[in-house]
């Protein structure tokens, strides 16, 4: 049987040309509930849609061109324009990411796989105070290193810092940071614990911090061609005070706890 349908409504496929989207993501959209049809036979479950929707669609469309999430644009067609601030935030921090990688393959071009003086050393056990941050990726160690760190730092005074970061990064994992402690010192509040002793083997970065990986690859391979079993977390040993310091001066002891295989 045949359903007379109003002339204004467009059927599916012939609105999807008009919206620049496909039929398959409006009725994905449908089901979401970001972009109804005007009108759903009954019978044939056939859904159409008038013309004047056409600008949601492509709004839709210009949306997720710009990598705005599906939950995003609800809000932005309803009325928030404000939720695309933290999409911003995001394709900020993606970009900033992308520029430290550049920097790091441009210094592996420039000198060849990185390969840094390692030597053996040995580090007493130390009382150090700890804060804990939740990195959601390899992507997210530095904001979560930095995180961890500055809720370690005193209100005078320079204090002795260590980033914790384990051997192999999974989708999500804790990122410590240690602040040594003197004689009869209280963490603060902070959590107080015994960072171990041990072999170590240690390199010296200097450098930006996010291209800490280049010395760190360096120092895994130096214990793999010696068959030397490494036990984590890898410590990072922060020299320099980067509030006075420029970035390429740096200085961090970059130090992996050995274990004889």
């Amino acid at each position: 049987m045949l359903v007379r349908v109003d002339e204004e409504l467009l059927p599916i496929g012939q609105f999807a040309r008009l919206g620049r989207l496909s039929v398959k993501q409006l009725r994905h959209y449908d089901e979401l509930g970001l972009l109804r049809p005007a009108q759903v036979d009954a019978v044939t479950g056939y859904r159409f849609y008038r013309a004047s929707q056409a600008r949601v669609a492509l709004s839709i469309a210009l949306l997720r061109s710009l990598d705005v999430p599906l939950a995003v644009v609800g809000e932005v067609l309803a009325g928030g324009a404000q939720a695309l601030g933290g999409v911003r935030e995001e394709l900020e921090a993606e970009l900033a990411r992308r520029r430290r990688t550049l920097a790091s393959l441009e210094r592996v071009m420039a000198q060849g796989l990185p390969s840094v003086p390692v030597r053996v050393v040995e580090e007493p056990a130390r009382r150090v105070a700890v804060a804990t941050e939740r990195a959601a990726g390899p992507e997210d160690v530095g904001r979560a290193a930095s995180a961890a760190l500055s809720r370690l730092l005193g209100p005078v005074g320079p204090v002795q810092l260590i980033g914790l970061f384990p051997v192999d990064f999974g989708e999500v994992f804790d990122v410590e940071a240690a602040r040594v402690l003197g004689d009869g010192e209280g963490g603060g509040g902070a959590p107080v614990r015994v960072l171990p002793g041990g072999r170590f083997a240690c390199a010296t970065h200097v450098g930006p911090y996010d291209q800490m990986s280049l010395t760190a690859h360096a120092v895994l391979a130096w214990c793999g061609e010696r068959r030397c079993a490494v036990r984590g977390p890898i410590r990072e040993v922060y020299v320099s005070d980067p509030a006075v310091t420029s970035p390429e001066y740096l200085v961090t002891h970059l130090m992996i706890c050995l274990e004889e295989s």
